[in-house]
Protein backbone atom coordinates (compact mmCIF):
# COMPACT_ATOMS: atom_id res chain seq x y z
CA UNK A 1 0.00 0.00 0.00
CA UNK A 2 1.55 3.51 -0.77
CA UNK A 3 2.16 5.43 2.33
CA UNK A 4 1.76 9.12 2.65
CA UNK A 5 5.14 10.85 4.36
CA UNK A 6 4.14 11.39 7.82
CA UNK A 7 3.80 15.55 8.38
CA UNK A 8 2.96 17.77 11.89
CA UNK A 9 0.27 19.71 12.17
CA UNK A 10 2.22 22.71 11.38
CA UNK A 11 3.37 20.89 8.19
CA UNK A 12 -0.43 20.77 7.15
CA UNK A 13 -1.26 24.11 7.69
CA UNK A 14 1.93 25.23 5.70
CA UNK A 15 0.69 22.88 3.00
CA UNK A 16 -2.86 23.79 3.33
CA UNK A 17 -3.41 26.05 -0.48
CA UNK A 18 -1.42 22.85 -2.05
CA UNK A 19 -3.76 20.90 -0.18
CA UNK A 20 -6.64 22.59 -1.32
CA UNK A 21 -5.30 23.06 -5.13
CA UNK A 22 -4.83 19.16 -4.76
CA UNK A 23 -8.08 18.32 -3.24
CA UNK A 24 -6.59 16.31 -0.91
CA UNK A 25 -8.45 18.64 2.43
CA UNK A 26 -7.14 20.94 4.68
CA UNK A 27 -7.00 22.01 8.31
CA UNK A 28 -9.29 25.06 8.76
CA UNK A 29 -11.11 26.64 11.22
CA UNK A 30 -15.37 25.74 11.36
CA UNK A 31 -15.81 29.61 10.52
CA UNK A 32 -14.20 29.05 7.61
CA UNK A 33 -15.78 25.56 6.20
CA UNK A 34 -19.23 27.41 7.37
CA UNK A 35 -17.83 30.26 4.57
CA UNK A 36 -17.24 27.02 2.32
CA UNK A 37 -20.63 25.73 2.39
CA UNK A 38 -22.13 29.53 1.95
CA UNK A 39 -20.38 29.69 -1.86
CA UNK A 40 -18.00 32.28 0.12
CA UNK A 41 -14.77 30.57 -0.52
CA UNK A 42 -15.83 27.77 -3.22
CA UNK A 43 -17.86 26.14 -5.10
CA UNK A 44 -21.09 25.52 -2.80
CA UNK A 45 -21.08 21.36 -3.87
CA UNK A 46 -17.95 20.77 -3.46
CA UNK A 47 -17.98 21.62 0.60
CA UNK A 48 -20.74 20.10 1.30
CA UNK A 49 -19.92 16.77 2.25
CA UNK A 50 -16.69 18.00 3.94
CA UNK A 51 -18.71 20.52 6.53
CA UNK A 52 -22.64 19.83 6.80
CA UNK A 53 -22.62 18.36 9.63
CA UNK A 54 -20.11 19.97 11.62
CA UNK A 55 -21.97 23.47 10.21
CA UNK A 56 -25.03 21.85 11.82
CA UNK A 57 -23.50 21.18 14.83
CA UNK A 58 -21.75 24.62 15.68
CA UNK A 59 -25.37 26.39 14.94
CA UNK A 60 -27.13 23.31 17.48
CA UNK A 61 -24.19 24.44 19.59
CA UNK A 62 -25.12 28.62 19.47
CA UNK A 63 -28.70 27.75 20.56
CA UNK A 64 -27.56 25.78 23.52
CA UNK A 65 -24.94 28.22 24.65
CA UNK A 66 -27.84 30.68 24.67
CA UNK A 67 -27.12 32.81 22.03
CA UNK A 68 -28.85 35.24 20.36
CA UNK A 69 -29.68 33.14 16.72
CA UNK A 70 -29.33 29.34 16.20
CA UNK A 71 -27.85 29.92 12.72
CA UNK A 72 -24.58 32.59 14.72
CA UNK A 73 -21.58 30.45 15.19
CA UNK A 74 -20.07 30.99 18.88
CA UNK A 75 -17.00 33.05 17.98
CA UNK A 76 -15.36 30.58 20.59
CA UNK A 77 -16.54 27.38 18.43
CA UNK A 78 -15.65 29.06 14.97
CA UNK A 79 -12.01 29.61 15.59
CA UNK A 80 -11.27 25.94 16.47
CA UNK A 81 -8.83 24.80 13.86
CA UNK A 82 -9.58 21.00 13.08
CA UNK A 83 -9.19 18.62 10.00
CA UNK A 84 -11.28 18.41 7.42
CA UNK A 85 -11.42 15.42 5.42
CA UNK A 86 -11.44 15.78 1.78
CA UNK A 87 -13.61 14.79 -1.21
CA UNK A 88 -10.70 12.13 -2.43
CA UNK A 89 -9.26 11.37 0.81
CA UNK A 90 -5.42 10.40 0.46
CA UNK A 91 -6.22 8.38 3.81
CA UNK A 92 -7.36 5.06 1.68
CA UNK A 93 -7.76 2.97 4.96
CA UNK A 94 -8.81 5.38 8.02
CA UNK A 95 -11.65 7.30 6.42
CA UNK A 96 -13.19 5.12 4.46
CA UNK A 97 -16.29 3.48 6.48
CA UNK A 98 -16.53 0.55 4.07
CA UNK A 99 -13.24 -0.39 5.31
CA UNK A 100 -13.24 -0.09 8.84
CA UNK A 101 -17.11 -2.01 8.54
CA UNK A 102 -15.13 -4.47 6.66
CA UNK A 103 -12.23 -4.50 9.61
CA UNK A 104 -14.76 -5.29 12.46
CA UNK A 105 -16.55 -8.56 10.22
CA UNK A 106 -13.05 -9.77 8.58
CA UNK A 107 -13.49 -13.40 9.41
CA UNK A 108 -10.33 -15.61 11.47
CA UNK A 109 -9.27 -11.78 12.65
CA UNK A 110 -9.41 -10.20 16.09
CA UNK A 111 -10.94 -6.40 16.59
CA UNK A 112 -9.43 -4.23 19.82
CA UNK A 113 -10.89 -1.09 20.78
CA UNK A 114 -8.22 0.39 22.91
CA UNK A 115 -7.58 3.86 24.54
CA UNK A 116 -7.50 5.81 27.74
CA UNK A 117 -10.78 6.12 29.39
CA UNK A 118 -11.01 10.03 29.09
CA UNK A 119 -8.44 12.31 26.74
CA UNK A 120 -6.43 13.29 29.75
CA UNK A 121 -3.86 15.13 27.34
CA UNK A 122 -2.84 14.76 23.41
CA UNK A 123 0.32 13.76 24.40
CA UNK A 124 -1.48 10.63 26.00
CA UNK A 125 -3.03 10.00 23.62
CA UNK A 126 -0.77 10.22 20.91
CA UNK A 127 1.61 7.77 22.79
CA UNK A 128 -1.12 5.31 23.74
CA UNK A 129 -2.22 4.89 20.10
CA UNK A 130 0.82 4.66 18.79
CA UNK A 131 2.04 2.29 20.70
CA UNK A 132 -1.31 0.03 20.37
CA UNK A 133 -1.23 0.10 16.80
CA UNK A 134 2.67 -1.21 16.84
CA UNK A 135 1.35 -3.98 18.47
CA UNK A 136 -1.62 -4.57 16.68
CA UNK A 137 0.15 -4.29 13.18
CA UNK A 138 2.89 -6.79 14.24
CA UNK A 139 -0.07 -9.23 15.19
CA UNK A 140 -2.85 -8.61 12.16
CA UNK A 141 -5.16 -7.28 14.97
CA UNK A 142 -7.65 -4.93 13.57
CA UNK A 143 -7.27 -1.89 15.68
CA UNK A 144 -9.39 1.45 16.69
CA UNK A 145 -8.36 4.22 18.94
CA UNK A 146 -10.76 5.15 21.82
CA UNK A 147 -10.86 8.29 24.44
CA UNK A 148 -13.78 10.42 25.92
CA UNK A 149 -13.61 14.23 25.62
CA UNK A 150 -16.28 14.57 28.36
CA UNK A 151 -17.49 11.82 30.57
CA UNK A 152 -20.72 12.69 31.85
CA UNK A 153 -21.40 10.46 34.08
CA UNK A 154 -18.64 10.26 36.61
CA UNK A 155 -19.75 9.09 39.97
CA UNK A 156 -18.99 12.95 41.62
CA UNK A 157 -19.51 16.58 40.66
CA UNK A 158 -15.53 17.00 41.57
CA UNK A 159 -13.98 13.97 38.86
CA UNK A 160 -12.28 14.96 35.92
CA UNK A 161 -14.45 14.74 32.88
CA UNK A 162 -11.93 15.31 30.04
CA UNK A 163 -11.18 18.56 27.73
CA UNK A 164 -14.86 19.01 26.25
CA UNK A 165 -15.90 18.79 22.82
CA UNK A 166 -13.96 21.27 20.79
CA UNK A 167 -10.59 20.53 22.27
CA UNK A 168 -11.42 17.00 22.59
CA UNK A 169 -12.37 16.58 19.15
CA UNK A 170 -9.22 18.48 18.14
CA UNK A 171 -7.19 15.90 20.32
CA UNK A 172 -8.99 13.00 18.26
CA UNK A 173 -8.75 14.66 14.51
CA UNK A 174 -5.35 14.67 14.99
CA UNK A 175 -4.53 11.00 16.51
CA UNK A 176 -6.60 10.16 13.57
CA UNK A 177 -4.07 12.09 10.65
CA UNK A 178 -1.23 11.90 12.30
CA UNK A 179 -1.42 7.81 12.85
CA UNK A 180 -3.64 6.70 10.43
CA UNK A 181 -5.81 5.18 12.65
CA UNK A 182 -9.65 4.67 12.84
CA UNK A 183 -11.51 7.04 16.02
CA UNK A 184 -13.84 6.14 18.54
CA UNK A 185 -15.32 8.23 21.02
CA UNK A 186 -18.92 8.49 23.16
CA UNK A 187 -21.77 11.02 22.91
CA UNK A 188 -24.17 12.05 25.45
CA UNK A 189 -26.75 14.26 23.34
CA UNK A 190 -28.06 14.73 19.68
CA UNK A 191 -25.33 17.83 18.89
CA UNK A 192 -22.60 16.08 19.93
CA UNK A 193 -23.39 12.87 17.60
CA UNK A 194 -23.69 15.43 15.13
CA UNK A 195 -20.43 17.23 15.38
CA UNK A 196 -18.17 14.61 16.56
CA UNK A 197 -19.31 12.17 13.30
CA UNK A 198 -17.61 14.82 11.42
CA UNK A 199 -14.38 14.00 13.09
CA UNK A 200 -14.24 10.20 14.15
CA UNK A 201 -15.09 6.90 13.00
CA UNK A 202 -17.18 5.03 14.78
CA UNK A 203 -19.49 6.96 17.64
CA UNK A 204 -20.22 4.94 20.74
CA UNK A 205 -23.88 5.48 22.71
CA UNK A 206 -22.78 4.90 26.51
CA UNK A 207 -24.01 1.89 28.28
CA UNK A 208 -26.22 4.41 30.71
CA UNK A 209 -28.06 6.04 27.66
CA UNK A 210 -28.60 2.69 25.08
CA UNK A 211 -32.46 3.29 26.08
CA UNK A 212 -31.99 6.55 24.68
CA UNK A 213 -34.47 6.38 21.44
CA UNK A 214 -33.20 10.23 20.02
CA UNK A 215 -29.70 10.00 20.71
CA UNK A 216 -29.76 6.63 18.78
CA UNK A 217 -31.37 7.75 16.02
CA UNK A 218 -28.84 10.89 16.23
CA UNK A 219 -25.78 8.78 15.90
CA UNK A 220 -27.52 6.61 13.20
CA UNK A 221 -28.63 9.66 11.13
CA UNK A 222 -24.79 10.55 10.51
CA UNK A 223 -23.70 7.48 8.40
CA UNK A 224 -21.44 6.38 10.83
CA UNK A 225 -20.68 2.95 12.36
CA UNK A 226 -22.30 2.98 15.63
CA UNK A 227 -21.20 0.87 18.61
CA UNK A 228 -23.76 0.48 21.65
CA UNK A 229 -23.24 -0.76 25.11
CA UNK A 230 -25.19 -2.40 26.70
CA UNK A 231 -26.42 -1.43 29.92
CA UNK A 232 -25.26 -2.72 33.04
CA UNK A 233 -29.45 -2.94 34.19
CA UNK A 234 -30.45 -4.89 31.01
CA UNK A 235 -30.66 -8.82 30.07
CA UNK A 236 -28.61 -9.22 26.85
CA UNK A 237 -31.79 -10.60 25.63
CA UNK A 238 -33.26 -6.69 25.57
CA UNK A 239 -30.47 -5.81 23.56
CA UNK A 240 -32.18 -6.94 20.81
CA UNK A 241 -34.59 -3.88 21.42
CA UNK A 242 -32.03 -1.37 21.26
CA UNK A 243 -30.53 -3.07 17.98
CA UNK A 244 -34.19 -2.50 16.87
CA UNK A 245 -34.46 1.11 17.36
CA UNK A 246 -31.23 1.39 15.50
CA UNK A 247 -32.22 -0.74 12.83
CA UNK A 248 -35.56 1.08 12.46
CA UNK A 249 -33.43 4.60 12.47
CA UNK A 250 -31.91 3.00 9.39
CA UNK A 251 -28.76 1.78 10.28
CA UNK A 252 -26.67 -0.87 9.18
CA UNK A 253 -23.26 -0.62 10.72
CA UNK A 254 -23.71 -1.50 14.33
CA UNK A 255 -21.56 -2.90 17.29
CA UNK A 256 -22.59 -4.51 20.26
CA UNK A 257 -20.58 -4.59 23.35
CA UNK A 258 -21.22 -6.11 26.76
CA UNK A 259 -19.74 -4.68 29.47
CA UNK A 260 -20.56 -6.22 33.08
CA UNK A 261 -24.57 -6.52 34.60
CA UNK A 262 -25.10 -4.84 37.76
CA UNK A 263 -24.56 -7.81 40.84
CA UNK A 264 -25.65 -5.95 44.09
CA UNK A 265 -24.15 -3.15 45.05
CA UNK A 266 -21.10 -1.80 43.94
CA UNK A 267 -20.46 -4.83 41.83
CA UNK A 268 -20.41 -6.49 38.33
CA UNK A 269 -20.37 -9.87 36.96
CA UNK A 270 -20.34 -10.69 33.36
CA UNK A 271 -22.37 -13.28 31.92
CA UNK A 272 -20.96 -15.11 28.89
CA UNK A 273 -24.01 -16.31 27.50
CA UNK A 274 -24.55 -13.14 26.70
CA UNK A 275 -22.15 -13.68 23.57
CA UNK A 276 -23.58 -16.07 21.85
CA UNK A 277 -27.15 -13.95 22.49
CA UNK A 278 -26.43 -11.21 21.27
CA UNK A 279 -24.66 -12.16 17.98
CA UNK A 280 -28.04 -13.77 17.10
CA UNK A 281 -29.30 -10.21 16.46
CA UNK A 282 -26.84 -10.23 13.57
CA UNK A 283 -24.18 -7.62 14.34
CA UNK A 284 -20.17 -8.03 15.66
CA UNK A 285 -20.65 -8.52 19.13
CA UNK A 286 -17.44 -6.88 21.52
CA UNK A 287 -16.74 -7.45 25.15
CA UNK A 288 -15.74 -4.89 27.07
CA UNK A 289 -13.18 -5.84 29.52
CA UNK A 290 -11.87 -3.59 31.92
CA UNK A 291 -15.51 -2.03 32.37
CA UNK A 292 -16.75 -5.18 33.16
CA UNK A 293 -14.64 -5.55 36.41
CA UNK A 294 -14.98 -2.24 37.43
CA UNK A 295 -16.66 -1.89 40.93
CA UNK A 296 -18.93 1.59 40.17
CA UNK A 297 -18.99 4.00 43.20
CA UNK A 298 -16.89 1.03 45.15
CA UNK A 299 -14.06 3.76 45.91
CA UNK A 300 -16.56 6.28 47.71
CA UNK A 301 -16.48 9.33 45.35
CA UNK A 302 -15.07 7.52 42.97
CA UNK A 303 -15.38 3.74 41.43
CA UNK A 304 -12.92 1.20 42.05
CA UNK A 305 -11.94 -1.86 40.11
CA UNK A 306 -10.13 -4.89 39.98
CA UNK A 307 -8.08 -5.13 36.63
CA UNK A 308 -6.32 -8.46 37.73
CA UNK A 309 -9.68 -10.01 36.43
CA UNK A 310 -9.54 -8.41 32.88
CA UNK A 311 -7.78 -10.66 31.20
CA UNK A 312 -9.60 -13.75 32.92
CA UNK A 313 -12.73 -12.16 31.38
CA UNK A 314 -11.36 -11.16 28.01
CA UNK A 315 -10.05 -14.74 27.46
CA UNK A 316 -13.52 -16.44 28.80
CA UNK A 317 -15.37 -13.44 26.26
CA UNK A 318 -13.46 -14.86 22.89
CA UNK A 319 -13.84 -18.02 23.88
CA UNK A 320 -17.89 -17.88 23.99
CA UNK A 321 -17.23 -16.33 20.39
CA UNK A 322 -16.79 -12.66 21.03
CA UNK A 323 -15.94 -10.95 17.95
CA UNK A 324 -13.36 -8.62 19.32
CA UNK A 325 -12.46 -6.69 22.43
CA UNK A 326 -12.85 -3.17 24.23
CA UNK A 327 -9.74 -2.48 26.75
CA UNK A 328 -8.73 0.52 28.22
CA UNK A 329 -4.80 1.05 28.79
CA UNK A 330 -2.79 4.26 30.41
CA UNK A 331 0.87 4.29 30.76
CA UNK A 332 0.32 4.64 34.61
CA UNK A 333 -2.75 3.29 35.56
CA UNK A 334 -2.46 4.69 39.36
CA UNK A 335 -2.06 8.11 38.25
CA UNK A 336 -4.84 7.76 35.40
CA UNK A 337 -7.66 11.22 35.66
CA UNK A 338 -10.78 8.41 35.29
CA UNK A 339 -11.14 4.94 35.57
CA UNK A 340 -7.59 4.36 36.35
CA UNK A 341 -8.14 0.47 39.00
CA UNK A 342 -9.88 -1.47 35.76
CA UNK A 343 -7.02 0.17 33.28
CA UNK A 344 -4.81 -2.30 31.82
CA UNK A 345 -0.78 -0.53 32.48
CA UNK A 346 -0.22 0.58 28.86
CA UNK A 347 3.50 -1.68 28.94
CA UNK A 348 1.21 -5.06 30.06
CA UNK A 349 -0.91 -4.66 26.25
CA UNK A 350 1.67 -6.37 23.94
CA UNK A 351 2.15 -9.85 26.17
CA UNK A 352 -1.42 -9.37 26.73
CA UNK A 353 -2.56 -9.56 23.62
CA UNK A 354 -0.72 -12.04 22.35
CA UNK A 355 -2.35 -14.15 24.76
CA UNK A 356 -5.60 -12.96 23.77
CA UNK A 357 -4.80 -13.81 19.78
CA UNK A 358 -3.97 -17.40 20.61
CA UNK A 359 -7.28 -18.07 22.46
CA UNK A 360 -8.97 -16.17 19.62
CA UNK A 361 -7.04 -18.12 16.89
CA UNK A 362 -7.82 -21.42 18.55
CA UNK A 363 -11.58 -20.45 18.70
CA UNK A 364 -11.98 -19.96 15.01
Amino acid sequence: MRKRPKRTIKDNLLLSKKAEKDNLGQFRTIKDNEKKLRGGMGAPGRWESLGSWCSFAARISAFNMGGASATALPERLSQTVIYFRPARCYKWGVFNDTNIWKGFNRPRRLSLIAGPCAIESETLCLRVAAAVQKTCAQLGVFYVFKASFDKANRTSAKSFRGPGLEAGLKILAKVRVELDVPVLTDVHTEAQAAAAAEFVDVLQIPAFLCRQTDLIAAAVATGKIVNLKKGQFLSPREMGQVAEKARTAGAKKILLTERGTTFGYNNLVADMRSIPIMKGFGFPVIFDATHSVQLPGGAGDQSGGQREFAPVLARSALAAGADGLFIETHPDPARALSDGPNMIPLAEMPALLRRLLKVFEAVQ
